[in-house]
């Protein structure tokens, strides 16, 4: 499994470091994500890094997020920055050794998510 954690209160224009930590499996195998859900919204995908190291973000937060993959640490991490309160949602965690995607569903790892809020 992995867990999550970094997630908080926050104005905007702040930024916000979280963290993902892969428990049982090493994260150089597998393709790493990072999904977002806001309240009454589907689960979107936010960025995902494969199993070379190869990144793919969002159009909606491209530019203020950075995400990096710490194979020794069996972590990843996701630097957010100038937050907007679109930004606001619950940040899940996900990793599957063959998919390396946007779809949820694809996944067959998750975490229980950190919360993060933005206020104006």
């Amino acid at each position: 499994h992995v867990v999550e954690s970094g997630g908080g209160s926050v104005q905007a224009g702040e930024s916000l470091n979280l963290t993902c930590v892969a428990v049982g499996f090493p994260v150089r195998n597998y393709c790493m994500a990072w999904f977002r859900q806001a309240p009454g919204k589907e689960r979107e995908g936010v960025v995902r890094v494969d199993r070379d190291g190869r990144t793919t973000y969002a159009d909606s937060l491209k530019g203020r997020i950075t995400i990096s993959k710490d194979n020794a640490q069996d972590s990843v991490n996701l630097q957010m920055s100038r937050l907007e309160p679109e930004d606001t949602a619950m940040y899940y965690c996900a990793a599957d050794r063959h998919y390396c995607g946007f779809l949820p569903l694809n996944y067959n790892t998750w975490g229980r998510g950190t919360q993060v809020s933005v206020s104006s």
